[in-house]
């Protein structure tokens, strides 16, 4: 599955998509990364302010990677996040 994600909402509901269609819970993927379940709630529900640590680890418990591509003019990483 390829999805695109521009917006802390949009990686959010990205990261929930993927972890429902896996079938597991918040409570699953916080036992998988030792995050909170408060925190892997706070990232699917868009909170920008985010570390790139947390989304990284959720990425990871789901089988996900991270790739950076430049559409039209160059969009910055602040741009995303």
């Amino acid at each position: 599955m390829e999805l695109t994600a521009r917006t802390a909402a949009q990686i959010g509901e990205a990261l929930r998509r993927s972890r429902k269609a896996r079938g597991w819970t918040q409570g699953d993927i916080s036992a998988r990364t030792n995050l909170r379940v408060a925190t892997i709630s706070s990232l699917e529900n868009g909170d920008a302010g985010t570390k790139l640590a947390t989304v990284l680890a959720v990425m990871a418990a789901l089988g996900l990677e991270f790739r950076l591509t430049e559409r039209g003019g160059a969009a910055g990483i602040e741009d995303i996040f």
